[in-house]
C-alpha cells in the first residue's frame, strides 16, 4: 500500500505570500500537530472515540463474511436503506471497488448490485422499488438509533413492499439491520421480527463508520474483499499514530489545511478526484469534513463559528463546469487533488490518424496519460493564478488502497478538529431541524418545537 501527500503548491513560494503558507508556518506549528496526535490518541485510548479500532476487529469481520456466504446466490440486489453516514460509506466502497453507476457489470446473484435509498423523494423511492425484484432483493436497514425520520419512513415502505410480495415471515428473512446494540427502536423491531442484526459500536459516529458493519456488511454482501479494505486501513492507522509528520500523512495534511484556513482564510476545500472510482469517496468526505469541523463553539464554550466548507469536483469533468470560477473567482479555496498512479487499464487510443491537426496528436497515446496531463495542467494553472492546492496520490485503485485512504481522511479530520480546538465528533447543528421535522410529522414529545415553528412561520408571513 502506497499513498503520498504533496503540499508544495500550498506554499507561499508557489502561490505567493498572500495565499500560500510559509515553511516557517509549518515548522512553527508542527509541534501543535504532534500534540493533536497525542491528544486524540489519549481520547481513543480512553474509549471515547472508536473508529481507529475498526480495522482490527477481525471477529466482527468474520461474522459479516460468514453471513454473506450463507445467503450468497439468493439475491441479485442489495438495497441499503439509510442516510448520511449510513449510506455514503457503502456508496464510497461500491463506487471505489466496482466503479460508478451505470458502467458496472450486469448484476446477477454472483454480482449483486447496490441500490441505496438515502432520500424520501417519493418518485425516487417508487422508481427504486420498481427496479427491484423482491424475491431477489436483500435489504440492509442502517441507523444507529433507529429514529431518523427519513430512514424509518423509507424502511417502512420497503418492509411493506417485501411483506406484500413474500409474506411477513419470508420478508423478515430478507432484512438485515445494522444498529446500536443498546436501546433504539430499530433494535427493538429487529429483535421482535427476527432480522439478522449487526451492531455499530457506541463510540463510532455515523460519518466515521464506513469500516464498521455500516459499510462492511453491504460490502461483504456485494462480494468485496473486506479483509483487504481493513488491511489497508490498519496500515494507515499505524502511520497515523507516528510523531514524524513526514510519515504521518493524516497529521501532515491536517496541519497544512488548518494553516490554509486559519492563516490564509481558505474557507473552502475542493476535493478534486481525477478518477471516477473516487467520486463516491468525495461525497462521503464532504459529510465527514463538513459535519465534523463546522462548529459554533470550541471545547471551552467560546463562540467560534469555525469550519472549512467542502466541495466535491470531478476531474476532468468539472474543468469544463467549475474551473472558470476556481481560476478567476474569489480566492478563498484550497484544492486537494486525488489521483491514482497506476490505473488498471491505461485506455489505449487507436493509432489510426484522421489527417486533422486537432486530433492527430492523440493516436497511440493513452487516456491515463491524458488524465494525468489534465490534472497536472490544472494544478499548474491554479498555482500560476495563486490558488493553493495539494495532491494525494494512491499507487493503485484497489481494496487495500481504498481502505487506507478512507482511514487517512478520517484521521485527518480528527486531527484537524484537535487543531481547531473543537469536538469533531458531535453534530448539534443538525438537531434542531430534526426536531422541527418530528413536530411537523406529529411525533409525540415535540410539541414545543411545533409551537416554535408556528411562531417562526407567523413572523415570516408578517414580513
Amino acid at each position: 500500500m502506497a499513498i503520498k501527500f504533496d503540499p508544495v503548491n500550498l506554499m507561499d513560494s508557489m502561490v505567493g505570500s498572500g495565499h500560500g503558507i510559509s515553511a516557517s508556518d509549518v515548522s512553527r506549528h508542527a509541534g501543535q500537530a504532534k500534540e493533536a496526535v497525542k491528544n486524540f490518541h489519549k481520547l481513543v485510548d480512553e474509549g471515547k472515540y472508536g473508529f481507529p479500532h475498526l480495522p482490527f476487529q477481525t471477529k466482527e469481520h468474520k461474522s459479516y463474511l460468514d453471513f454473506a456466504a450463507s445467503v450468497r446466490g439468493s439475491f441479485d440486489t442489495v438495497c441499503v436503506v439509510g442516510i448520511g453516514g449510513s449510506a455514503l460509506g457503502a456508496w464510497a466502497l461500491d463506487c471505489g471497488l466496482r466503479g460508478p453507476h451505470p458502467v458496472q457489470a450486469a448484476f446477477s446473484p454472483k454480482n449483486p448490485r447496490l441500490v441505496i435509498l438515502d432520500n424520501v423523494d417519493p418518485d425516487f423511492i417508487g422508481g427504486a422499488l420498481a427496479s427491484m425484484n423482491p424475491k431477489k432483493t436483500l435489504v440492509a436497514v442502517i441507523a444507529k438509533s433507529g429514529a431518523t425520520a427519513e430512514t424509518v419512513a423509507a424502511f417502512l415502505i420497503v418492509r411493506e413492499w417485501l411483506a406484500q410480495k413474500l409474506g411477513a415471515n419470508k420478508a423478515a428473512q430478507r432484512i438485515v439491520a445494522v444498529t446500536s446494540a443498546g436501546t433504539g427502536d430499530l433494535k427493538v423491531l429487529a429483535t421482535k421480527e427476527g432480522y439478522q442484526t449487526f451492531h455499530l459500536p457506541d463510540n463510532v459516529g455515523g460519518r466515521f463508520s464506513v469500516l464498521s458493519a455500516v459499510g462492511l456488511v453491504p460490502a461483504a454482501l456485494c462480494g468485496f474483499d473486506i479483509r483487504k479494505l481493513c488491511k489497508g486501513a490498519a496500515a494507515m492507522t499505524a502511520l497515523s499514530w507516528k510523531e514524524d509528520l513526514a510519515a504521518n500523512l493524516a497529521a501532515n495534511a491536517a496541519l497544512h489545511q488548518w494553516l490554509s484556513l486559519t492563516q490564509r482564510a481558505k474557507t473552502i476545500q475542493v476535493a478534486f478526484p481525477y478518477v471516477n472510482r473516487l467520486w463516491g469517496t468525495a461525497f462521503w468526505f464532504r459529510q465527514l469534513w463538513a459535519e465534523s469541523l463546522g462548529k459554533k463553539y470550541d471545547r471551552q464554550g467560546n463562540t467560534v463559528h469555525v469550519g472549512q466548507t467542502p466541495i466535491a469536483a470531478l476531474g476532468t469533468t468539472d474543468q469544463h463546469s467549475q474551473v472558470q470560477l476556481y481560476m478567476e473567482g474569489p480566492n478563498d479555496k484550497a484544492f486537494t487533488f486525488w489521483t491514482v498512479r497506476k490505473p488498471a487499464d491505461p485506455g489505449r487510443i487507436p493509432k489510426t490518424k484522421t489527417g486533422l491537426e486537432a486530433m492527430d496528436y492523440l493516436p497511440g497515446q493513452t487516456l491515463a496519460k491524458l488524465l494525468d496531463a489534465e490534472q497536472r495542467a490544472t494544478a499548474a494553472a491554479l498555482t500560476e493564478a495563486q490558488r493553493p492546492n495539494s495532491t494525494f496520490t494512491l499507487d493503485r485503485m484497489d481494496a487495500e488502497h481504498l481502505g487506507a485512504f478512507l482511514q487517512l481522511l478520517e484521521f485527518e479530520t480528527a486531527f484537524a478538529g484537535e487543531l481547531l480546538g473543537i469536538d469533531a465528533f458531535d453534530q448539534p447543528g443538525v438537531e434542531l431541524g430534526k426536531r422541527f421535522t418530528f413536530a411537523l410529522m406529529g411525533r409525540k414529545g415535540f410539541g414545543e418545537y411545533g409551537d416554535r415553528f408556528k411562531a417562526d412561520e407567523k413572523l415570516r408571513q408578517n414580513r
